[in-house]
């Protein structure tokens, strides 16, 4: 996964930049209403809450903003209601993808996602087309200037986390998905800061992309996350790092 974990570190450095633009707002915001519908509105017992309101926090949203999407979520407020949608398929070079989403118009979404795939020579596929080449995880990552490595990784392994790395200038820890939380308040009672921590999709192999292929990926990428009903976009691809800088900047 390291050119795609490379990716994810290159968006956690643009974060302030995507909160600016509302684009993580929203996405939060869509997360806290989906989790308090699901689960309830209080996120002393609603584990998938909890994290969307620790996500909430660290981009900054205020308080009420939180109060108002939790309303919205359980009810006490009107709101749009919003499904969640996952779609699989293929970008350049055949990097197989799973975008998951949040939406409140099935038809529109999958029509303008199948209008980016195109536009970058990708196209959408069936469902379960790609899933399988993914394993489902916990993956929380810390900045490597923010904790010891080894104190982190006996904080982690102690909580219930599978591994750990390092991954350029940060750590990635693993988790089952049902492990996540758990393990990320763990390091937080230790006073660690987490960057960000959220269940992830590592593919099992990866696919090398250069030259075109590469600057057709990152075009995608950016395109998909730039879209509001996009939450997560998750890929196999692997390009060098010195190309992913370039490309990424």
């Amino acid at each position: 996964m390291s050119g795609h974990s490379k990716w994810s570190s290159i968006k956690h450095k643009k974060a302030a930049l995507d909160a600016k633009k509302g684009k993580a707002f929203t996405a939060v915001i869509k997360e806290i209403t989906v989790a308090a519908r699901m689960g309830g509105g209080d996120p002393a017992g609603n584990p998938r809450l909890r994290a969307a309101i620790a996500n909430a926090k660290a981009v900054n949203m205020p308080q009420e903003n939180v109060i108002r999407a939790i309303k919205k979520g359980t009810g006490e407020l009107p709101g749009v209601t919003y499904e969640e949608v996952t779609y699989e398929g293929y970008g350049p070079g055949g990097v197989a993808m799973i975008l998951e989403t949040m939406t409140d118009n099935k038809n529109r979404t999958v029509a303008e996602m199948r209008h980016i795939f195109s536009k970058h020579n990708g196209n959408l596929g069936e469902s379960g087309c790609v899933a399988w080449m993914f394993d489902k995880k916990g993956l929380i990552v810390v900045d490597a200037d923010k904790a010891d490595e080894d104190k982190l990784m006996e904080i982690a392994l102690n909580a219930g986390a599978e591994d750990m790395r390092r991954n350029d200038d940060v750590f990635e820890i693993i988790t089952l998905p049902e492990d996540l939380h758990t393990v990320r308040e763990e390091i937080e009672k230790q006073g660690i800061e987490i960057a960000s921590a959220e269940v992830s999709r590592i593919p099992k192999t990866t696919v090398r992309l250069e030259g075109k292929s590469a600057e057709q990926m990152i075009k995608l990428m950016e395109q998909l996350e730039e879209h509001d009903d996009v939450q997560h976009v998750f890929a196999n691809f692997d390009i060098p790092n010195e190309i992913m800088e370039r490309l990424g900047e």
